[in-house]
């Protein structure tokens, strides 16, 4: 039986993403990212406990993540679990385990001036279209039914 390696997270970033560049000019950017989890207690409080997470993006994703996070942005990621381990100085084992993403979805919702482009118009849910697409009276016309 093959196994499932999956995981998904939504959550903050607690730090603007770290890229470095290997040899063949690969990116590759880790983050920290904090998932919290809110419930009530016994005596009926408010509790929240946070995860921390370090994801590790490679390629496309890691300069998209260099271009339009930071600190505090709102992601969903999906990818997969991989632990390293490896002797420190001391010969002690030290195991270190990371979210290596393969999808990466922005959550946070856009500002007027972000993101535009001179051939994008955007409406007040934050998304775009194309200015140049008609949609006059005239599409009836061209409906494939």
């Amino acid at each position: 039986m093959r196994g499932v390696n999956r995981v998904i997270l939504i959550g903050n970033l607690g730090r603007d993403p770290d890229i470095q560049y290997l040899e063949g000019n690969i990116a590759v950017a880790k983050f920290p990212l904090a998932t919290t989890e809110t419930f009530k207690d016994k005596n009926g409080h408010l509790v929240s406990q946070t995860e921390w997470h370090t994801v590790v993006l490679w390629r496309g994703l890691a300069e998209l993540a260099q271009k339009y996070l930071h600190k505090g942005s709102l992601v969903f990621i999906e990818g997969r679990l991989k632990t390293r381990n490896w002797e420190d100085k001391d010969k002690m084992k030290r195991f270190n385990t990371e979210i290596v993403g393969d999808n990466l979805v922005m959550l946070d919702k856009r500002k007027e001036n972000e993101y535009h482009s001179n051939d994008t118009q955007t409406d007040s849910t934050g998304f775009s279209a194309p200015t140049d697409m008609n949609f006059g009276s005239d599409t009836k016309d061209n409906l494939p039914f």
